[in-house]
């Protein structure tokens, strides 16, 4: 059987938008695994017959003290490893809200109608959505989903700060597809919300979610 072939346009595609994220919104950029070909499938560079995440995680454990603000640096990694997952490290430009993706399309739209400050947010292929904000989000989103009436690990409500990442449009993960912008960056969103100013919608999202999620079972 022949080997599947990893078009050219889409390692042209990544080192585009690794130096578009460093360039323009300022954003730290690293290189993670990339998918190759093997025996007629694709498999995560890392070698690992069961990864998790395949072409779309850490190359190894210095991947923080590797990411560059530069355009000039991203253009030389990628060109080295085009086919490299794009990892956006958070804590740093932003922090991210993780939901289920149900639960944040919910959100989103009731957002949108209330006219709230929005920035960036991603889909993944695994059914999650990153909302962008303000750095710090991590440190309190706990307490804040507190105050609201529930626990953020019982909702599914998790957020991502120092030391954690988010990955880029357009990586593929495995053969499940590609990250997404369900909304994507642009000057109009340049300036991050607040994680309080989206934390309420987001966590009754959630937990109208866990909610019909039990009641299924």
């Amino acid at each position: 059987m022949e080997a599947a072939k990893v078009p050219q346009q889409r390692g042209e595609q990544l080192l585009d938008a690794a130096v578009r994220y460093a360039e323009e919104r300022h954003w730290d950029v690293c290189p993670g695994t990339w998918l190759e070909a093997a025996e007629g499938a694709e498999r995560c560079s890392c070698g690992a017959a069961g990864c998790a995440a395949p072409g779309a995680h850490p190359a190894g454990p210095d991947w923080a003290g590797q990411a560059t603000g530069s355009g000039a640096a991203a253009r030389r990694m990628w060109s080295r490893h085009p086919k490299a997952s794009i990892l956006l490290p958070t804590g740093r430009s932003f922090d991210a809200i993780e939901v289920p993706e149900s639960a944040g399309f919910l959100a989103l739209a009731r957002m949108e109608r209330m006219g709230l400050p929005l920035g960036p947010v991603t889909c993944s292929p695994d059914r999650r959505m990153f909302f962008f904000v303000l750095p710090g989000a991590a440190a309190r989103s706990d307490d804040l989903v507190r105050k609201l009436g529930w626990r953020a690990a019982a909702i599914d409500l998790v957020a991502r700060g120092e030391g954690h990442y988010v990955t880029g449009p357009p990586t593929r993960v495995g053969g499940r597809g590609a990250v997404q912008w369900a909304r994507r960056p642009t000057t109009a969103n340049r300036w991050l919300p607040d994680a309080q100013e989206l934390i309420s919608p987001l966590a009754y999202a959630c937990a109208r979610e866990a909610a019909d999620a039990r009641t299924r079972l």
